[in-house]
């Protein structure tokens, strides 16, 4: 089985042991409680997702590299190696196509498991595209060269940005406390 198999199966794997915490547990409550805005709650699970995504790609990545077990390159039956942004590019097209028919956006009768599962996959989707952004600069393979540095940047700079629109000050606030202060 080739690694881009791997990643998708641990991806959808990861997906569903994160929404099984945020609906099956309290944690789900406190993420509620804590952060009433939809579009905020959203943009914090997508954060999560994004940063655990991209800390177990690069885990898995490493140890394909590495040929730590189970983990090995295999070349396609086809001889193409599909390299894991390409999952993450048809996750972010059908989060975004469901976005636009209001699928998981809480502006129609859709459920709050929607949401959040689409909140999910974007983060994972993004996390996967953008880490193999040097692999759109360059055209070729750069992952664990100098060049690949581009890809860790650009991790850095989507998920900052999407860290400060998720985890301000909502989600510290006491329980019950003033939120106009």
């Amino acid at each position: 089985m080739a690694y881009s198999w791997i990643i998708l199966l641990l991806v959808i794997a990861g997906t569903a042991f994160f929404l099984l915490l945020l609906q099956g547990t309290p944690f789900g409550d406190v993420l509620h409680d804590r952060i009433p805005d939809k579009p905020r709650r959203r943009l914090f699970v997508a954060s999560v997702s994004f940063f655990l995504t991209f800390a177990g790609v690069r885990a898995v990545v490493y140890a394909v590299l590495h040929r730590i077990p189970p983990f090995h390159f295999i070349i396609e039956p086809s001889g193409r190696h599909v390299h894991h942004l390409v999952i993450g590019i048809v996750m972010l097209l059908l989060v975004g196509y469901a976005w636009l028919a209001d699928i998981g956006t809480g502006q129609d009768d859709s459920s709050i498991l929607l949401s959040r599962l689409m909140s999910i996959l974007y983060g994972v989707g993004a996390a996967l595209t953008l880490d193999e952004f040097a692999l759109w600069l360059n055209l070729r393979d750069v992952y664990w060269s100098p060049q690949g540095r581009a890809s860790i940047d650009a991790v850095i700079l989507f998920g900052a940005f999407l860290a400060a629109s998720a985890w301000g000050a909502p989600l510290f606030q006491p329980r019950g406390g003033n939120r106009n202060k």
